[in-house]
């Protein structure tokens, strides 16, 4: 056994491991001051033992046990206080013996405070890595493990899912064939690794102080890059992610709710009440309600919310918070974030009290927030954000959205399925940055559904007199019960003093950004809502990974040029590529086409035949540049659309495709045939 504190004694054989006086109290010192820099009591909830050494039970607060085996091995002193932390020194469920040994937590009678702690290596078996891919949970993880431990010669597993790796203690010999076949028999992939270059003093040292909380900042001998991302959103999790499967140690800071704006207050319930909406809308109107009889549904807005939030908390818990706190390479802290310089973050905690966090690499991803336009009397009246429409328990008799952004106009709708009288102020036509003929489209589904759209109008002032809105207009007065104000969202920059390190930022705020992610500051990188990028959340995650990889030493750019993008009305609107206008604009010269729904047999089949499939090609060349579509479900074809523009397809290639008829997705190759064929000559399904 070889200790890694000088002045260590090493026990004989059979006997309690023992610190001599002076060295115990260097520990104390050590590890007293290293639980109290980080914030924690400190607590210890078992040791670090291999299943060779069989715990006895405790005694005068120190638990004993029997020597050999392999592994690393902590000691406690106690001194009998209650527990503080019940699941680990971090907080996060992490057994500090079984992070850093790969055993299994072995729990003590006791729950006791760690005051110290001493860290010896003892012989290790023969040890073998595997990489291992396929693998998309923790669950995952557990299964590969069981696989893997039944292989004869392995003495134990250690498996990670966020790093997509195994490490085994094995036997002389063991089979490394016996081992991918294992997994391969679970339907993952498993090729045999290099055991990791640092060294045992530094990784293991390092590991220790990191959790707990020694120092803020990962140290050297290998130990990788230190990174620290602001914000727990899409992008923020994507590169927390990708930065610790590439070796760094991350601290990952959030001022308020984990999970940012998608899972909370963002995609996640608006499209669980748009669903709710739709269904409300199908009953009480159908293309067949000749014969299921239409009904008028009672709506409950209280279960609906109940049942909406619900599904929030669930996929907040599983896709954020269980992640990060299954992840011992990430720590996270609960405040807001503000830069020192261009290396150091002060963060003013949420439980008091400020932590200064140094830093190798930082990632800015804290979104964006509601814009509020400067209209006079709006800030003193109640008015609604997204935010708080989402959250409402119950439906305005009459509501008032100002405002045609993408959530306006999905909110609008359905608010105005699930009971309330809309009216929508535009200041120029809905979609205006769109293809013409897409807001046509949809401004006449939504008047057709009883919502008022007023195109061109603003309002000029806002007053809340007895509990009612009133909007004053170039066309007079308009009164509701509740007012939306949807106008937009901004970056949430302004409280992170970005010019201390020298971030520079556009006239709206947005942080300027490569397509590298990186900032006008060295080693400081942003992605998703904060910047200047499209506010989508699967363009802030893909931002995010890339920002990883270059921030560990990689060469990634985020290429947007066949970016799909989707509104939840009804019809949906979906587009990828781009419209004439903006080919034009570009320079290229182009052909298209647009194929109304009245042509798709599925379109036929569901009698709603509103919207059509528009194709832009490159005049010339035939190559399919951009796809505009209103349809039912018109998310659900985009993504072909994107593959096509993706492989560089020629419209007579998208043409000559096998699609499964009936389908929706297959008026993308009708559209595609028009541009050589009259599609109402064909039959059916002419190939």
């Amino acid at each position: 056994m070889r200790c890694l504190f000088p002045g260590y004694r090493q026990p004989g054989r059979g006997h309690r491991p023992r610190l001599s006086t002076g060295i115990r109290r260097v520990v104390y010192l050590q590890a007293a001051a290293a639980v109290r820099s980080r914030g924690f009591a400190g607590e210890c909830t078992g040791l670090a033992e291999s299943s060779a050494m069989a715990p006895q039970p405790a005694r005068d607060g120190r638990p004993s046990h029997r020597a050999g085996g392999h592994a690393l091995v902590f000691w406690q002193l106690v001194d009998g206080e209650p527990p503080l932390c019940r699941s680990g020194l971090d907080g996060r469920g992490v057994d500090l013996g079984s992070a850093l040994t790969g055993q299994p937590p072995l729990r003590t009678t006791t729950q006791t405070r760690l005051t110290a702690l001493a860290v010896a290596e003892t012989k290790r078996n023969d040890a073998m890595y595997l990489n291992i891919t396929g693998m998309t949970c923790d669950s995952c993880a557990t299964h590969v493990k069981e696989a893997l431990e039944k292989v004869p010669g392995v003495l134990s597993a250690l498996v990670s899912y966020p790093n997509g790796s195994a490490q085994l203690a094995t036997d002389p010999g063991t089979s490394p064939e016996a081992l991918t076949a294992a997994v391969a028999g679970l339907g993952y992939k498993a090729t045999p690794a290099d055991a990791p270059s640092t060294s045992a003093r530094g990784r293991l040292l390092g590991k220790a102080l990191g959790w707990l909380g020694g120092d803020d900042k990962a140290g050297g001998d290998g130990d990788g890059l230190h990174v620290a991302v602001i914000g727990s959103g899409g992008a923020a999790m994507a590169a927390a992610l990708k930065a610790v499967e590439q070796g760094a140690k991350v601290t990952l800071i959030e001022r308020g709710t984990i999970g940012g704006t998608c899972v909370n207050v963002g995609c996640v319930p608006s499209k669980i009440m748009i669903r709710a909406a739709h269904i409300a809308h199908l009953r009480r109107e159908s293309p067949f309600d000749s014969g299921i009889a239409a009904t008028v549904p009672a709506i409950d807005r209280s279960k609906l919310l109940a049942q909406q939030q619900a599904r929030v908390d669930e996929l907040r818990h599983a896709k954020y918070e269980g992640i990060l706190d299954g992840n011992p390479a990430i720590t996270v802290l609960h405040g807001e974030a503000r830069f020192k310089d261009d290396q150091r973050l002060a963060v003013r905690l949420n439980d008091g009290g400020e932590r200064v966090v140094a830093f190798d690499r930082c990632l800015v991803a804290t979104g964006a927030s509601p814009a509020v336009p400067l209209i006079p009397g709006l800030k003193e009246s109640p008015f609604w954000t997204s935010t708080e429409a989402l959250v409402s328990d119950t439906i305005p008799e009459r509501l008032a959205v100002i405002g045609s952004s993408v959530v306006a106009l999905e909110l609008a709708q359905a608010f105005a399925r699930l009971g309330s009288k809309v009216t929508i102020l535009a200041r120029s036509t809905l979609f205006f940055r769109e293809d013409p003929a897409i807001g046509e489209a949809v401004t006449a589904a939504f008047r057709a559904e009883g919502i008022e759209v007023l195109e061109h109008t603003q309002a000029s002032q806002v007053a809340h007199v007895g509990g009612e809105f009133v909007l004053t207009t170039g066309h007079g007065e308009i009164r509701a019960d509740k007012l939306l104000v949807a106008t937009g969202r901004a970056p949430n920059t302004r409280s992170l003093a970005l010019e201390a390190a020298g971030v520079a930022v556009n006239a709206q705020g947005a942080i300027v950004i490569d397509k590298g992610m990186r900032t006008s500051a060295p080693h400081i990188y942003a992605a998703g809502d904060c910047t200047d990028q499209p506010q989508f959340v699967y363009v802030a995650a893909a931002a995010g990974t890339r920002a990883a990889i270059n921030m560990t030493g990689g060469d990634a750019a985020l290429d947007l040029t066949a970016m799909p993008a989707v509104v939840f009305t009804d019809p949906q609107v979906a587009t990828v590529g781009y419209s004439e206008a903006e080919a034009h604009h570009d320079g290229i010269v182009t052909d298209s086409r647009t194929l109304t729904l009245d042509n798709v047999p599925r379109a036929l089949a569901n009698f709603d035949t509103r919207g059509f499939i528009k194709l832009v090609i490159e005049e010339g060349s035939g190559r399919l540049i951009g796809v505009q579509a209103v349809a039912p479900e018109a998310g659900e074809l985009i993504q072909t659309a994107v593959l096509a523009i993706r492989n560089r397809m020629t419209v007579q290639e998208l043409a000559d495709q096998l699609f499964p008829y009936l389908t929706m997705v297959e008026g993308l190759k009708l559209a595609a045939q028009t541009f050589s064929k009259d599609v109402k000559q064909l039959s059916c399904c002419a190939g």
